[in-house]
C-alpha cells in the first residue's frame, strides 16, 4: 500500500537542491578569509625570550649537622648516637630554629684490612639533621651545637626567606617580559614591521636555584677544638625568570 505525500514535501524537497548550493556559497565567503586570518596569524608571529634576575639578602642559613659514633657493636653505637642526636635536637629545639627536620640515619661496618683480608672491628652509627637560622646567630648556634654533641657540620647555605623570594620572583618576571618585549621591538624596527598583538605568552620558569653548600664536614673537628665564634657571612640569593612572547605582525 503506498502512503500518501504529505502536503508541501514534494516541493520542500524539490527546492532543497536549489538552496542547498546557495547555502554552502554562503558559508565559503564568510568562513574561508576567517580561516585565511587564522593562518596568516599564526605564520606572521616572531617569538622571543627574555630573561630576568632579581636578587635579595640572603638572611637565613639552612644548616646540615649530625652525629657520628663508632663502637664495637651496632647496637652500642647506634644507642650512643641517639642520646647524643637526641641531646642536639633538643638544644636546637631551644634555640627555636626552623623547619628542623632529620635527613639521615645511617649504621655501617667498620672494617680493617690486614693481609689483603677484610674484618669487621666495629661500627659506626651517624644521624643527621637540618634547619634554618637567621644567619647572624649561625656561628654562635654552631659553636654550642657541637659543645651539645654533634661532630659533623656538613654543610651550610644561604637563603633568603618565602616573602623575599617571592617579591624578587614578581620583579625577575617583570623584567623578564620587559627584556622579551624590547626584543621583540628591536627587530621589528629592523625589518620595518609593525607589531600587532601578543597572541601567546608561556612563563618558562621563576625559581631560586638551589643555593651553594659550604663549611663540610671536614672542619667540624676544627669547630670543637677552638674557643672563638665561627664566622658565618651571608650574601645574595638570584631568582630567575623567563618569558617566552608570541607576537603577530
Amino acid at each position: 500500500m503506498t502512503k500518501a505525500a504529505l502536503p508541501g514535501s514534494q516541493f520542500l524537497s524539490g527546492n532543497l537542491w536549489k538552496i542547498l548550493p546557495f547555502a554552502l556559497l554562503v558559508c565559503t565567503i564568510f568562513i574561508l578569509p576567517a580561516l585565511a586570518q587564522e593562518k596568516d596569524k599564526l605564520w606572521r608571529t616572531l617569538t622571543v625570550s627574555g630573561r630576568g634576575i632579581e636578587t635579595t639578602p640572603a638572611t637565613l642559613a639552612q644548616v646540615s649537622l649530625g652525629v657520628e659514633i663508632q663502637g664495637k657493636t651496632a647496637q652500642e653505637a647506634q644507642q650512643e648516637a641517639a642520646r647524643r642526636s637526641s641531646a642536639v635536637v633538643a638544644f636546637l629545639k631551644s634555640q627555636n630554629v626552623e623547619k628542623l627536620q632529620t635527613t639521615g640515619i645511617q649504621l655501617n661496618p667498620v672494617y680493617s684490612y690486614t693481609n689483603n683480608v677484610q674484618r669487621i672491628t666495629g661500627y659506626a652509627a651517624n644521624n643527621t639533621v637540618s634547619f634554618r637560622i637567621p644567619t647572624e646567630k649561625a656561628g654562635t648556634l654552631l659553636d654550642d651545637a657541637v659543645k651539645a654533641g654533634a661532630t659533623q657540620i656538613n654543610g651550610i647555605s644561604f637563603v633568603a626567606n618565602d616573602e623575599a623570594i617571592a617579591s624578587a620572583q614578581k620583579q625577575a618576571l617583570k623584567e623578564a617580559t620587559q627584556d622579551a618585549q624590547q626584543q621583540a621591538d628591536a627587530v621589528f624596527s629592523a625589518l620595518g614591521f609593525k607589531p600587532k598583538e601578543v597572541v601567546s605568552i608561556q612563563v618558562n620558569n621563576a625559581t631560586a636555584p638551589p643555593p651553594p653548600m659550604f663549611l663540610r664536614a671536614e672542619t667540624s673537628q676544627k669547630l670543637a677544638n677552638t674557643d672563638a665564634s665561627t664566622p658565618v657571612v651571608g650574601g645574595e640569593q638570584q631568582v630567575e625568570a623567563s618569558v617566552t612572547l608570541q607576537i603577530s605582525y
